[in-house]
């Protein structure tokens, strides 16, 4: 345990600089947009196109690791929603927190995390975990939030959220990279080295701009659910996830379907790590309490440091 912990203190170390830069103002709040831009337009493109383009294209086409995915993201979305629905949590604030307890911050946090302890192998099941929270995760959610709204419906918003998917560059820099490999295109060595700079640089500034948004979405947010609220839904994405992916892995390997239980191991780990942190963005978009899901996701993130090293130790 002792290990894994001095394996992962580096990633949470750098979430915890940017927490802190931000709440003692050292960061200007104002620089936040132009960090997260440079993160996701640049650096983690470039570090998600390496990936793809030195992996074969073979480990992607694993229908076995999105089934379970899909499986397992339904029914905690379900579980979830039925457990904190009622009351002052309507539709939209209950398909939020479902959200937040099933989407994985794997992009910004999951990919260096996995690849540092597991090796390159880990990339390709982690970023096939991203693609389905990405399409299938945010939809499924969303269209639940529209249940309780009289403003469109669940095919419009689950419409936007596809539009939003069109309009992320990490599903295109995978996809390019991943053609890149399949074609046996050869980079011009000046774009490559280019590319392997931006990417060298996305695992610092993600983790960095991951503590900045979180003390950020502190700052401006004011309570208005309990702390056991937001502990409960923070613990169903740190324990639950992990636990359900494992059981329903184990099942399908028992049953014959061929999951690799190295790629199985990948998966629980991926939920194993605390929420993504652009789901506060999601919630604000869609008139959900953003101040809630940023409390939750900065409760997952700060006790995933010792959540994802015990569940790193059972594994091994």
């Amino acid at each position: 345990m002792a290990a894994v912990l001095l394996a992962t203190f580096p990633f949470f170390a750098l979430v915890l600089a940017g927490f802190v830069a931000t709440h003692r103002r050292w960061l200007p709040l104002a620089a936040i947009p132009g960090l997260n831009a440079f993160v996701l337009y640049f650096a983690l493109p470039c570090m998600l196109y390496r990936f793809g383009a030195t992996t074969p294209i073979t480990d992607y086409l694993n229908g076995a690791v999105v089934g379970v995915w899909v499986f397992c993201a339904a029914v905690l979305i379900a579980f979830t929603v039925a457990v904190t629905l009622g009351g002052r949590i309507g539709w939209n604030d209950a398909a939020f927190g479902a959200l937040v307890a099933s989407f994985s911050n794997t992009g910004y946090l999951g990919v260096p995390l996995l690849v540092a302890l597991l090796g390159p192998r880990a990339a390709a099941p982690a970023i096939v975990t991203i693609l389905v929270d990405l399409v299938f995760t945010s939809s499924t959610c969303i269209a639940l939030s529209r249940l309780g709204t009289r403003e469109g419906g669940a095919p419009s918003a689950v419409a936007r959220v596809l539009r939003g998917v069109a309009g992320n560059p990490l599903p295109w820099a995978i996809l390019l990279g991943v053609a890149t490999y399949a074609l046996g295109v050869a980079v011009p060595r000046p774009v490559e080295q280019t590319v392997g700079l931006l990417a060298d640089a996305a695992s610092p500034a993600a983790l960095f701009t991951i503590g900045a948004v979180l003390a950020r979405s502190r700052l401006e947010s004011a309570p208005r659910t309990t702390v056991t609220n937001d502990v409960a839904v923070a613990l169903m994405k740190l324990l639950l996830h992990p636990l359900l992916v494992y059981v329903m892995g184990r099942s399908a390997i028992g049953l014959g379907v061929p999951l690799d239980r190295f790629a199985l191991q990948v998966m629980v780990l991926c939920a194993a790590l605390p929420s993504a942190s652009n789901v506060a963005m999601l919630a604000e978009r869609f008139g959900a309490d953003n101040g809630r899901v940023a409390r939750i996701i900065l409760v997952s993130t700060a006790l995933a440091f010792l959540t994802f090293s015990g569940i790193v130790t059972l594994l091994r």
